[in-house]
């Protein structure tokens, strides 16, 4: 069952200025040390961010708030797996939000997935809950797996 989908467009070349402007201010708001390693660690630096931007709008979106009540930038972090599959994570607020929208009985999965073609970059993401088998924890996931 799907619980929530968001989207969200971001243009590089107003993130590349803003990280020019504001530089570490902007960056440790935003982004988890993870999230800024990954970002700076890639040619395109600004369009790593600007999808991981569009990522958390599109999260925060998905959980039916928006940035707004409670919800940190930091609270939603964008990693990848190995094969290089973007996967979310939420903590804090956003976990606390996650859980109060999962019902009883399943797990919530985040799925994201990114894309960039200059000056865009664009993220996807649907939270979808799952019967949990009677085996399993109760507690929802807070990972998820690019489709």
């Amino acid at each position: 069952m799907i619980l929530g989908i968001g989207s969200d467009l971001a243009n590089i070349e107003r993130i590349a200025a803003t990280l020019e402007r504001f530089g570490d201010r902007f960056r440790n708001r935003v982004f988890t040390e993870h999230e800024q390693a990954k970002a700076n660690s890639r040619r395109e630096v600004a369009a790593t961010y600007a999808k991981r931007w569009a990522a958390k709008e599109a999260c925060s979106k998905a959980l039916g708030t928006g940035l707004r009540m409670g919800i940190s930038w930091k609270d939603m972090a964008v990693t990848n797996l190995r094969t290089g599959q973007p996967v979310m994570y939420v903590t804090g607020w956003a976990a606390e939000r996650l859980a109060q929208m999962t019902p009883a009985g399943h797990e919530a999965v985040i799925h994201v997935t990114l894309t960039d073609d200059h000056p865009w970059a664009q993220a996807f993401v649907v939270i979808e809950a799952r019967p949990i088998a009677p085996s399993q924890s109760v507690a929802p996931t807070a990972q998820s797996a690019a489709t």
